[in-house]
């Protein structure tokens, strides 16, 4: 039986360290499983263990703490890169007989990433992973699922029971519905989605939400102009911030933080608690500025931010019982 969930969510545009929260959390907590819901090999999340770094994009952060990782039925599963990443972990020392696929998940094949590449990546910036022709495919009902291409020692028995965390791929404002659409991603990034690994809402118990104290995103969006990064102040913060995409290996666009959208996002996920991460590489930049009531505000220090930051989210968001200040790449 499940007693309990919780739930890792990405609050802005993706890359807001929700793999460092997920480890911290399955490192600090006993959780019986770490589940992804949506997306695939477009994420990418580092993880600091024993202070060496690591970097996934299909496997839960789960597997650095010998924890069932399960890849969920919402999930698209590239079979190639899958057997990467697994050799990868278990080249550096990990259990990888602990990651499990869903029989429900969707492949991506070959014509799904040449479909991406010549009709997607220019027009609307993606990662060229076949992530949106495959789910296409699936809504077409002419999708390949797992069940059907890995073998069963890989497949997940689709139970769970005890502890769960849910990592989330992406962020808020990259969901296919509540995006800028249509620069958004192909799946689900909501909390909801992770009901589709067969969870009850009533389990859902807490909701970790993750941000960045600036904003960034990776591909093509009118919202983040590609003036941005003609920006000399916001470049010059990316660039201490190592603003480069884990996927990708694309630069992203840098912002400040814009607290009417994350406001929003807290309340439409119903985050518990929350995560800002990064404050270490403002209080290295020493320029303290955001965005609110689509007005650019100024701070002189990052402790007046801060107090400002808290005291609007706890006004605006009463779901709220926690805000954490991360200052460290590699905890929380």
């Amino acid at each position: 039986m499940i007693t309990n969930v919780d739930v890792v969510v990405g609050l802005a545009w993706g890359d807001e360290g929700k793999g460092k929260v997920t480890s911290h959390l399955t490192k600090t907590n006993d959780y019986d499983y770490v589940c992804r819901w949506a997306g695939g090999a477009n994420a990418g999340h580092t993880v600091y263990v024993n202070d060496k770094e690591y970097k996934t994009h299909l496997i839960p952060s789960g597997i650095f703490h010998n924890v069932p990782s399960i890849i969920g039925p919402g999930c698209v599963v590239n079979k190639e890169k899958l057997y990467e990443e697994l050799n990868y972990l278990h080249s550096n020392g990990f259990n990888i007989d602990n990651v499990k696929v869903s029989p429900r998940a969707h492949m991506v094949h070959s014509e799904h990433i040449s479909v991406d590449k010549t009709e997607y990546k220019a027009s609307l910036g993606t990662t060229s992973n076949g992530i949106a022709p495959c789910y296409a495919d699936k809504a077409a009902r002419k999708g390949v699922r797992a069940s059907e291409v890995l073998p069963e020692k890989l497949l997940w028995d689709e139970k769970l029971e005890g502890n769960i965390l849910c990592e989330g791929a992406q962020g808020v404002w990259l969901d296919l519905d509540w995006g800028n659409y249509p620069y958004v991603t192909s799946s689900t990034t909501l909390p909801y989605g992770a009901c589709s690994l067969g969870i009850p809402p009533q389990a859902i118990k807490k909701i970790y939400g993750v941000a960045k104290v600036y904003d960034t995103r990776s591909g093509v969006d009118p919202m983040f102009p590609e003036t941005l990064l003609e920006d000399k102040q916001l470049s010059a913060l990316g660039k201490i911030g190592k603003e480069i995409g884990v996927t990708t290996g694309r630069r992203r666009k840098t912002q400040w933080l814009n607290l009417d959208y994350l406001i929003k996002s807290i309340q439409i996920t119903g985050t518990t608690d929350l995560i800002i991460n990064k404050y270490d590489i403002l209080e290295e930049f020493g320029v303290y500025k955001l965005i609110y009531s689509k007005h650019l505000a100024s701070f002189n220090s990052i402790k007046d931010m801060e107090s400002f930051l808290s005291s609007r989210i706890e006004e605006l968001c009463p779901m709220i019982n926690s805000i954490t200040f991360s200052r460290s790449p590699k905890e929380i």
